[in-house]
């Protein structure tokens, strides 16, 4: 099975602490060159310091994914330098709350941080897979794309606008030897699920380590992801050996998504 990715080059969002960081991490140990783009430069270099083999050139480049035009400017300037043949888009989610309470703004924010960033990095990328007849595009969203997660009202609505422009994008683009694949993580260790358990945690009365053990009981595997879990999935959708894997949504989540 061939899952070698020397001689490719990898964009990377989001790409300097949990899913995203683990994922550069992963594409680096199969040979990618990685480029990773976050909003803070410090831990940029550290991320970059961190993948392994060294010796391979891996770079990054600063945006805020807030400003869209900056995303476009330094995605322009990846690829006017280079043949882009994997793309991971990885942001973070919205804040919690119910749907019920959430302000139009807040959608609008959400928007233009996920979707219209994600299409402004894919329609820069995109001419040079085509001429390399080799595109990976992964987005990193939620099992929400499937079954709603409570109190995320907005995130729930643009993680499914993201598997809806997704889905558009692959049956586009196949042709030309170029996947688009959504992966749906379920609980993970990263930061955004500490604070999701600390605010809900408050909410019911329970101390963190109850709900922690209380939302595990509600997964098959009875655990929380690791990062490097979701990031073998990448990893494998962004190799030759997935060529023919396109438009799909892969839940990631020990078994809990309660849907086919």
């Amino acid at each position: 099975m061939d899952i070698s990715l020397q001689n490719k080059t990898a964009v990377v969002c989001g790409s300097t602490r949990g899913i995203g960081l683990a994922t550069a991490r992963a594409l680096a140990q199969l040979g990618a060159q990685c480029i990773l783009l976050a909003r803070n430069e410090t831990s940029l270099k550290e991320a970059v310091a961190s993948l392994k083999p060294a010796h391979r050139a891996h770079e990054y480049r600063v945006a805020d994914f807030n400003d869209n035009e900056a995303v476009r400017s330094v995605a322009e300037g990846i690829a006017a330098a280079n043949t882009v043949h994997i793309l991971v888009n990885n942001t973070g989610g919205p804040p919690p709350g119910p749907v019920t309470t959430a302000a139009p703004d807040a959608f609008m924010a959400a928007f233009r941080q996920h979707i219209v960033n994600y299409q402004q990095l894919a329609q820069v990328v995109l001419p040079g897979m085509k001429d390399a007849a080799y595109g990976r595009i992964i987005n990193i969203v939620s099992t929400s794309v499937k079954i709603p997660i409570a109190n995320l009202g907005v995130s729930n609505t643009i993680r499914a606008a993201t598997a809806a422009w997704a889905k558009t994008l692959a049956n586009e683009v196949g042709g030309w030897g170029i996947t688009v694949n959504n992966i749906l993580p379920g609980y993970t260790k990263t930061q955004r699920l500490e604070k999701l358990i600390a605010g809900n945690a408050a909410k019911q009365q329970l101390s963190e380590a109850e709900l922690s053990s209380k939302m595990k009981q509600q997964i098959p595997a009875k655990r929380f992801g690791e990062p490097e879990e979701i990031a073998a999935v990448a990893a494998f959708l962004a190799s030759p050996a997935a060529a023919y894997v396109n438009g799909v949504n892969l839940p990631v989540d020990g078994g809990s998504t309660g849907a086919f």
